[in-house]
């Protein structure tokens, strides 16, 4: 089973690196994330040696840039029709969602790790807290792959690649905008106080924002996983029943 599933991650990390595809994610993120940092964030005249001016933004680079990768885990697999050959491997239909998954989360890592010259940038500035930065790496890995389970979701849904980023889009801004005050506000006016809270308690903001601070609370790994554990067998659901329609 073990050796189907790996057989599956490496075909998909290999299809990445073999198309233009990775290579364009990494540059255009690589980029945004400097212009971010240094231009807009003014990290230089803010003479504080540490990431933060680097990692709030992930939140809004990977709204846009992960559902572009996700987009095309099962969408494109079932639009040329591949999709039948990976299902009649001897791996469940859950396997192989896990397996694409996985994949894809190793290619945003490598993305991720990409970015080494900014912390050698703050180590080279000053004394940074490095228990911050590896919580901060830490914390937008796992919003990468709660992002990238959500685009997984939606690329399920349709063969469709561009109606897939779309749903992706709107349902990770959802989740992003959820416990932001003008939406708790907005939704005062209809809603319970319990209604509200628990919309709230969905956002992926607290959690990502309390990693940045260096903190790592079991609470927010939880949550973390969890997303991603209820995307990835709704994802094998609609795969399922697909198959069995």
């Amino acid at each position: 089973m073990f050796h189907y599933i790996k057989s599956i991650v490496k075909r998909e990390i290999k299809g990445y690196f073999n198309s233009p595809v990775a290579y364009v994610f990494i540059v255009i993120f690589l980029i945004l994330c400097g212009f971010f940092t240094f231009n807009v964030s003014n990290f230089y005249e803010a003479r504080i040696a540490d990431l933060r001016a680097f990692f709030v933004w992930h939140p809004w680079l990977f709204l846009f840039l992960i559902p572009s990768i996700a987009m095309r885990l099962w969408a494109e697999e079932r639009r040329s029709g591949t999709i039948e050959i990976l299902l009649t491997l001897p791996v469940t239909t859950g396997q192989a969602v896990i397996a694409k998954f996985i994949a894809a989360w190793i290619f945003v890592g490598i993305a991720l790790a990409l970015t080494f010259p900014l912390v050698i940038t703050v180590f080279y500035l000053g004394n940074p807290d490095v228990g911050a930065i590896i919580t901060g790496y830490l914390g937008s890995f796992f919003l990468a792959g709660a992002y990238l389970s959500i685009g997984s979701f939606t690329s399920a849904l349709t063969r469709n690649q561009v109606i897939a980023f779309i749903l992706a889009v709107v349902f990770c801004l959802f989740l992003v905008l959820a416990g932001w005050p003008p939406v708790t506000s907005a939704l005062s006016k209809f809603a319970s106080a319990g209604f509200i809270n628990f919309v709230a308690a969905l956002s992926f903001m607290p959690h990502f924002e309390s990693m940045q601070r260096g903190v790592i609370d079991s609470r927010d790994i939880i949550y973390y996983l969890s997303v991603i554990a209820f995307m990835l067998f709704a994802n094998t659901a609609v795969l399922n029943s697909r198959k069995s329609g």
